[in-house]
C-alpha cells in the first residue's frame, strides 16, 4: 500500500483575488476550482493538478492571532522550488521581504510573510 499524500490545506484570507494571484505569480499554479462556500464565503482551489491550497474568504479583514502560540494554528506553508535564488527575486519583486535564510542538510530555505501574515517557507533541496 502506498503512503498517503497531502492533497490540500485550507486557509482563510482577507482578499481571495489578491491571494490567488500571488500564488499564481510566484509558483505558476492555476485555479482548479472556485465557487461559493460556507457562511456566505468564496473558496478557490489554487495549485497543481495533484495538490493545492484552498483559499477561503468572506471578503473582510479580521484580527489575527500569533499562530505559533495557538494550538491548531497554521505556522507556515512549505513549498519546494527548483531555483531558490530566482524565487527570492520573484518574492522581492512582488514587494515581500524575505527572512530567516538558512542552509541545512539537505537544502537551503528562506521565509516570507504575505499580505495576510501567512508565512511561507521556500526550500530548495540539493
Amino acid at each position: 500500500m502506498a503512503p498517503a499524500s497531502l492533497e490540500h490545506a485550507n486557509i482563510t484570507v482577507a482578499n481571495l483575488e489578491r491571494s490567488t494571484q500571488m500564488l499564481i505569480d510566484l509558483f505558476g499554479w492555476h485555479v482548479r476550482w472556485k465557487g461559493p462556500s460556507k457562511d456566505g464565503g468564496t473558496t478557490a482551489h489554487v495549485g497543481s493538478d495533484d495538490q493545492y491550497i484552498a483559499l477561503y474568504s468572506k471578503g473582510s479583514d479580521s484580527t489575527m492571532d500569533n499562530t505559533y502560540e495557538t494550538i491548531g494554528g497554521l505556522n507556515h506553508i512549505g513549498v519546494v522550488v527548483e531555483d531558490l535564488d530566482a524565487m527570492e527575486a520573484k518574492v522581492k519583486a512582488l514587494g515581500y521581504q524575505t527572512h530567516n535564510h538558512g542552509d541545512y542538510e539537505p537544502g537551503r530555505r528562506f521565509y516570507f510573510d504575505d499580505h495576510d501574515g501567512i508565512e511561507f517557507e521556500l526550500v530548495q533541496y540539493d
